[in-house]
């Protein structure tokens, strides 16, 4: 005989899902639950993972920085990533600028600025790798322009993307890496990789 109250005996059991799993469990409300959750955090790793790689460089002066990447190392501007429209950053606590790398003329400004993913310039350094520039850096010693970014594979990229462009550089430390570059107005603009 048959119980109404116990339907896993009688109901047959998911193939897939090896034989212990009974149907009625995979429909009930946990079992639905669960089955969303699961397929939700697969569509997010797709879709992270097909996202570009995205470095971040803080420069002392927008403008400077965009006729350089431009102009001399003929960087191709990019759109911004969609997970930025996202706010995929400010998520992860990522959207605060550490107030020692803020400009002495922003010492009256609240220490810490949130940036939208849109702020900056976006280039695209290789294939599936892009260059969020943002303002943040202050003015280096004796006037010069800094660039200043927290992972030494970004400082890389752009070094041999420097090599390559046969922009005058010259290479000051290799860890942490630090440079100078002279545009061809003669200016300076030192690249530097800070250690969080």
């Amino acid at each position: 005989m048959v119980s109404l109250f116990n339907l896993s005996t009688s109901l047959p059991s998911m193939g897939v899902f090896g034989p212990l799993l009974a149907l009625d469990g995979l429909l009930s409300t946990q079992g639905v639950m669960v089955m969303l959750l699961v397929a939700y955090a697969g569509a997010m790793w797709m879709f992270l993972s097909s996202a570009p790689k995205v470095h971040t460089l803080m420069v002392s002066d927008l403008e400077v920085a965009r006729q350089f990447f431009e102009n001399e190392l003929q960087l191709r501007t990019a759109d911004v990533p969609l997970h930025y429209y996202y706010n995929y950053e400010q998520t992860l606590g990522l959207s605060a600028v550490d107030p020692i790398y803020m400009s002495a003329v922003d010492l009256g400004t609240p220490a810490s600025k949130s940036f939208s993913g849109n702020e900056g310039l976006w280039f695209q350094l290789k294939k599936n790798v892009q260059l969020h520039v943002i303002t943040g850096a202050s003015i280096g010693e004796k006037d010069r322009q800094r660039h200043v970014c927290f992972d030494h594979d970004c400082l890389e990229k752009i070094l041999v993307r420097v090599q390559t462009r046969y922009v005058k550089y010259k290479l000051r430390s290799e860890m942490p890496l630090n440079f100078l570059v002279k545009t061809l107005d003669g200016s300076v603009i030192e690249f530097s990789e800070v250690s969080a």
